[in-house]
């Protein structure tokens, strides 16, 4: 009788968030940021829809997410520097906290027992538990004057209880190691560049880099090796061009890595960079249509989307990586924000703020394959991400 009545608590405890009876995984689970009322669609990647929204999450102008390893809870980073745990199988929220006063994303460890949040405002990096999102670790970033910090972006988790990120104000990136969460150990460096801005690690795990906004180059650093300091690549990639206005930072993430090439988005250039991630040396450039934001590459390194900043942002574009050529040029809708592909890479979805919609994508045939209603969405996560280095 008390196994009958486990069963049925949990078929109900594990019922899908729109409600059908029975249970279901996560793998085919993710968000859809709804960034303008501070919500968020959980959807589902089999059959292109959604299953509810969620409220209650503070301002998502600028929102990410990271998933436990499990794929069951989202962790949501606001703007406002609210970091939301949101459980996609019971479509609600479990806790949410208020950390900071500005904050611009976060990571979580291999074990998915701790969750790291970059901040603006303080500066620095607060690391919280998981499964109660009870503070762990509060790393300060360098001191400005006036009692302000240096910001922290490019926060990404690496192998282990590991975290690297980068000190925009003070041209600095910092490790930081977990392995006993009572020391936090932490490895500066210093005088890296100008203004970095964004960063990616390899899917190995081995190489952070970190694109310059304040002169044209990037940093990069052995993971692998503790004596190795960051090293200068691509110095002067626009010398001799007059950048044009940078609209919107361009976005690196591990989803610019296709087989053995990089793909980096080009501050102030209608281009994006292809660099050879053995040498770290460029090898080519394909001509876009504007200034890309986003350049992602699909599961297979086939193929890579690229969107666009104000005023060319209601384009997608699609580079056929063999031939380093443009293929297809797509208007999912009015401000184009994020592309997010399926696991296998058989379809892509991409959202227009301003058409309030999502499209999904055929990669192949190109085809719209269906479209979602949504508030301005903006940011598209799904669950693949949980197993994957710097995700």
């Amino acid at each position: 009788m008390k196994v009958a009545f486990l069963l049925l608590v949990l078929a109900f405890a594990f019922a899908p968030a729109h409600g059908a009876e029975g249970p279901r995984g996560t793998g085919d689970l993710g968000l859809v940021v709804e960034r303008a009322t501070g919500s968020v669609l959980i959807v589902e990647t089999t059959g292109n829809t959604a299953l509810k929204r969620v409220e209650g999450l503070g301002d998502l102008s600028h929102a990410s997410a990271v998933f436990g390893r499990d794929g069951r809870f989202a962790y949501v980073f606001g703007r406002d520097g609210g970091l939301t745990k949101l459980d996609l199988l019971e479509g609600r929220i479990d806790r949410r906290v208020v950390q900071a006063g500005n904050s611009i994303g976060g990571a979580i460890s291999a074990d998915g027992s701790l969750v790291a949040v970059a901040n603006y405002e303080p500066g620095g990096v607060r690391v919280f538990d998981a499964d109660t999102l009870d503070p762990i670790a509060d790393i300060p970033s360098t001191e400005l004057g006036d009692g302000k910090r240096a910001r922290v972006v490019g926060l990404e988790d690496t192998t282990g209880d590991r975290f690297t990120f980068s000190l925009y104000d003070t041209g600095e990136v910092w490790t930081l190691d977990l392995a006993d969460p009572a020391k936090p150990v932490v490895r500066r460096f210093e005088g890296v560049g100008d203004q970095p801005y964004d960063a990616l690690v390899t899917p190995d795990g081995r190489w952070y880099l970190a694109g310059l906004f304040g002169e044209d180059g990037a940093v990069l650093l052995d993971l692998w090796d503790p004596k190795a300091a960051p090293r200068r690549i691509l110095d002067g990639y626009g010398r001799g061009e007059a950048p044009l206005p940078v609209y919107k930072m361009p976005h690196l993430e591990g989803w610019a890595v296709a087989g053995d090439l990089v793909v980096l988005p080009a501050i102030g250039r209608h281009e994006v960079l292809l660099v050879d991630r053995r040498t770290w040396q460029e090898v080519g450039r394909v001509r876009v249509h504007g200034q890309p934001v986003f350049a992602v590459a699909r599961p297979d390194g086939r193929q890579v989307w690229v969107n666009f900043a104000h005023p060319d942002n209601d384009v997608v574009q699609v580079i056929d990586l063999p031939t380093r050529s443009i293929v297809r040029t797509l208007e999912p809708g009015k401000a184009v924000l994020h592309l997010e592909f399926t696991p296998r890479g058989e379809e892509v979805w991409v959202s227009a703020r301003d058409s309030n919609r999502v499209t999904v994508y055929d990669t192949e045939t190109f085809e719209t394959v269906a479209e979602i209603p949504a508030e301005a969405p903006s940011g598209i996560f799904l669950t693949a991400r949980a197993n994957r280095i710097g995700f």
